[in-house]
């Protein structure tokens, strides 16, 4: 258990210094949270069979789960910006506890369905803790610990599917559900004792805090760019990892299962970028970065195609191409956050949320997209598709960089 942190109000405008046990906690935190909507994906047949779903509404279950966290992205992160942050994080945790206790025992599909959405809503802690974090950091190292916290999210999203495969392997998709509800309580008394309290000074009633939403996409044009570049990264790696399973476990490579885990554990590998991506941007060299983060991306689904399909070259270039499109991926990410974050430290939740909800639209249309030029185009087209999406990003860039003479 992390050492109790004495309750204080801070000034928002320059967060305290951070101790790196409270970085490793809110990173270890927001990865233990984020992998709750992912459990399921590699489970969704054998879930849909034990509930009574068919085969065709397998897919209904994953839905019910994004579409829970892209409600909450916009209805529940806000009060970010209104409540104290500490205990909407630990009642967060609450909740999904609770939730995940009722997946786990329940037997009925409706029940379940319901449950997944809720699963969804509470999850969006993580994008309460995100933004505490640069709160609490101070303004030069802010970019390393966006970045550091990051990197534990998106282990997190990595090791999630393997993790529960693993667990359904030894004994069911239920157990999955029962030990993250668990390790949800254990997290929520975690961070109560560790996180300072931290209450904004002049909170909006929950209506306008909302309506204020609109007009801060409309009057942030650094917000809306950042948001784009974002949408068609994560387009891109959504894409990539909707893809590619199909295509190892396809004719041309013939994998099983667990050797299509073994590629993602591989591919997370490009997590390693998070906290070097925050690093650059402290250092000023955020745009620069951005644009390399992007030409990384399109890299990663290019040079699949330097080598035969089916031999040994063009797996290691896959592999190679998984580790730098979520190389690119996350390094975009975090420093889109550092900018973001510096537009104003009352309203970061709301700002989160606009970012996290538009980057979350791009993902999933990128797998809906990704699925559907697999079937019609194969590897070639989809992996095209994939690369046109950071390149335009790119070109998107460059103009505003040559109309600007300074884009962070």
């Amino acid at each position: 258990m992390t050492t109790p942190a004495t309750p204080v109000e801070t000034d928002p405008t320059s967060g305290p210094a951070i101790s790196g046990r409270l970085v490793l906690t809110m990173a270890a935190a927001c990865g233990l949270i984020a992998a709750n909507l992912y459990y399921a994906q590699p489970l969704a047949g054998e879930i849909s069979r034990a509930l009574g779903l068919s085969g065709a509404a397998a897919g209904v279950i994953v839905t019910m789960f994004q579409i829970g966290y892209g409600l909450g992205l916009l209805l529940i992160v806000p009060l970010g910006d209104i409540l104290e942050k500490r205990g909407l994080i630990v009642t967060s945790l609450g909740l999904l506890a609770a939730v995940l206790l009722v997946a786990a025992g329940t037997s009925g599909a409706t029940l379940f369905l319901v449950v997944a959405l809720l699963i969804g809503m509470a999850s969006v802690g993580i994008q309460v803790i995100v933004p505490f974090a640069a709160d609490l950091a101070p303004e030069a190292a802010r970019g390393r610990v966006v970045g550091q916290v990051m990197s534990g999210l998106m282990f997190g999203i990595m090791l999630a599917r393997p993790l529960s495969s693993f667990i359904a392997d030894i004994a069911s998709w239920r157990w999955v559900f029962g030990l993250s509800a668990v390790a949800m309580i254990a997290l929520a008394f975690t961070l109560r004792s560790a996180l300072p309290r931290r209450k904004p000074e002049r909170p909006l009633s929950y209506r306008a805090t909302l309506a204020s939403m609109g007009r801060l996409v409309l009057s942030e044009p650094l917000l809306r760019r950042r948001a784009l570049y974002q949408a068609c990264q994560f387009a891109a790696f959504s894409l990539f990892w909707t893809v590619t399973p199909l295509l190892l476990m396809g004719p041309v490579w013939g994998l099983s299962q667990s050797a299509v885990t073994l590629f993602a554990l591989a591919g997370a590998a490009g997590v390693v970028s998070a906290p070097i991506a925050g690093r650059v941007a402290d250092a000023g060299h955020g745009a620069a970065a951005t644009a390399l983060g992007m030409a990384i991306v399109a890299a990663g689904f290019l040079i699949s195609h330097l080598a035969p399909a089916g031999t040994p070259m063009a797996f290691a270039l896959l592999v190679t191409g998984a580790i730098l499109v979520d190389f690119g991926v996350t390094m975009t990410l975090v420093i889109g956050q550092r900018v973001i974050y510096g537009l104003g430290a009352d309203n970061r939740a709301r700002l989160n949320a606009i970012f996290m909800a538009t980057f979350f639209t791009g993902g999933a249309i990128g797998s809906a997209a990704g699925a559907w030029i697999y079937a019609h185009g194969g590897w070639t087209a989809a992996s095209l598709a994939g690369a046109a999406l950071p390149l335009a990003a790119l070109a998107y860039f460059v103009v505003n960089r040559r109309r600007r003479s300074r884009e962070p």
